[in-house]
């Protein structure tokens, strides 16, 4: 691994070993003085705990299924349907008897314990899965149907049980029936088997959100732990497990958040590296032809002083051309400073003379990597227009934040201008618009005859 990447790594590894330890040395105060292993009969928290859970794992699981989209990956294809099991499973038959105001029958204690067993199964085996699925559409509605029909079969086999299917509630003073514990053990075996499989995808992978879910099924894992160790004594009990299991639903949406936040991130590098490419097949290539060209046009006998001129320029443009791309991949790939790649693109553009352009960019300004390279490829339309059709000596480019958080980007030049009655608006200016609408910014243009052109971006708040 790179220095980086190793530095990154040991700050998860001891993250890791710190949280572990605190949490084992909070369990082992418990299993030595039961004192503390205290628990609130509060029927309403629990309730809305369950709910708070149920609604942060569907998250997540949309959050899973979204990047399964973007990138096809079955890692998390399973990560969502995991997550999804063991919501569907606590919604129907943990909080759904409550919130029809009946108690909740032992069929249905059972079923939602075998469904956030299954859950965490499908999310222990998403780590050690690899490759990209070729059916997409239909996976993850195939992998729902599927889901909601194993629980519902499971449900019913359990209430054909009726009364010969004990309970999970054990009476006060009463030691845990061992098919309890053992079913409670293997959910927290599962669990373990999940906190390994993320850390080690981490390790290898170097994946953002498998560290995020290695960390939040630590917490998992202990707060299984307790209710190992811990009988469940009603189902209105709220306990130390239960708000473990909230602050690691915390952690999951955190790191699907930022996990969903890089793909659109890779998606949209990916689309400005197709458009990029497709300039240059455009552009570059053009010129290049024209070189070749000319230099044919030499060597077959063409007078020196008419075939050099038209070769020289041809060359200077596609040098000029691939200045462009290149500091149009580096801004897009992420390899360059936002500022450094504009300002860098703006001393290419102005190294002839021919048009002098200043650039002020806020500090202070945060902008979205999707905002980043619209911006960059803004700028670098409304600039390339005014030097091709504007005839102006001057222009400001102006990326900023006004009263009250507005941010913007502006583009004036002191050109000829022109009446926006009169001219239909061309490729460039179509171009930039759709640019804007594409990260949520509205785009405006003022022209006058004779004074100049502006235009503006105000960017998504």
């Amino acid at each position: 691994m790179r220095k980086d990447g190793r530095t990154e790594y040991q700050n998860w590894l001891w993250g890791e070993i710190l949280l572990a330890g605190l949490l084992g040395a909070s369990l082992a105060l418990f299993l030595s003085y039961p004192v503390l292993r205290t628990s609130y009969d509060l029927p309403e928290l629990r309730l809305v705990l369950q709910t708070t859970m149920a609604l942060a794992g569907l998250l997540v699981a949309v959050l899973a299924a979204a990047r399964y989209a973007t990138e096809g990956r079955r890692v998390d294809l399973l990560l969502a349907s995991g997550f999804f099991v063991i919501s569907l499973a606590s919604v129907t038959f943990a909080m759904g008897p409550r919130l029809a105001g009946h108690d909740v029958a032992p069929a249905e204690s059972w079923s939602a314990l075998f469904g956030a067993i299954l859950g965490m199964t499908l999310i222990a085996a998403a780590p050690f899965t690899r490759g990209r699925s070729k059916y997409r559409d239909w996976s993850i509605l195939n992998a729902v149907a599927s889901s909601a029909i194993l629980l519902f079969v499971a449900w019913s086999l359990l209430r054909a049980a009726g009364a010969a299917l004990p309970g999970l509630e054990v009476a006060d003073g009463v030691a845990q029936p061992f098919y309890l514990t053992g079913a409670l053990a293997l959910q927290a075996f599962v669990t373990l088997v999940a906190v390994i499989g993320w850390g080690v995808r981490f390790v290898r992978r170097g994946d953002d959100l498998a560290r995020w879910l290695a960390l939040g099924f630590t917490l998992m894992l202990f707060a299984a732990l307790h209710l190992v160790f811990q009988p469940l004594l009603a189902s209105s009990l709220v306990s130390q497990g239960d708000f473990l299991r909230m602050l690691a639903y915390v952690v999951f949406l955190v790191g699907a958040g930022r996990a969903i936040q890089h793909a659109e991130f890779g998606r949209a590098v990916a689309e400005e590296r197709a458009r990029v490419a497709r300039e240059i097949h455009d552009g570059l290539a053009q010129y290049l032809f024209a070189v070749s060209t000319h230099a044919s046009m030499l060597e077959n006998g063409t007078p020196v002083e008419e075939a050099v001129p038209r070769l020289k320029q041809a060359a200077v443009l596609a040098q000029q051309e691939a200045r462009f791309a290149i500091l149009a991949l580096s801004s897009a790939s992420g390899t360059a400073p936002f500022d450094a790649a504009l300002r860098r693109y703006v001393d290419v553009l102005t190294a002839d003379g021919g048009l002098e352009v200043e650039l002020e960019v806020d500090r202070t300004i945060r902008l979205a990597p999707d905002e980043q390279i619209e911006i960059f490829r803004i700028v670098q339309e409304g600039l390339a227009n005014v030097r091709k059709h504007a005839n102006a000596t001057r222009a400001e480019v102006t990326i900023g934040t006004r009263q009250y958080g507005e941010r913007f980007v502006e583009i004036k030049d002191d050109g000829e201008g022109f009446d926006g009655d009169d001219v239909a608006a061309g490729q460039g200016l179509k171009n930039m618009r759709a640019r804007a609408e594409s990260i949520e910014g509205g785009f405006s243009l003022r022209s006058t005859p004779g004074r100049g052109t502006a235009l503006e971006v105000v960017l998504r708040t």
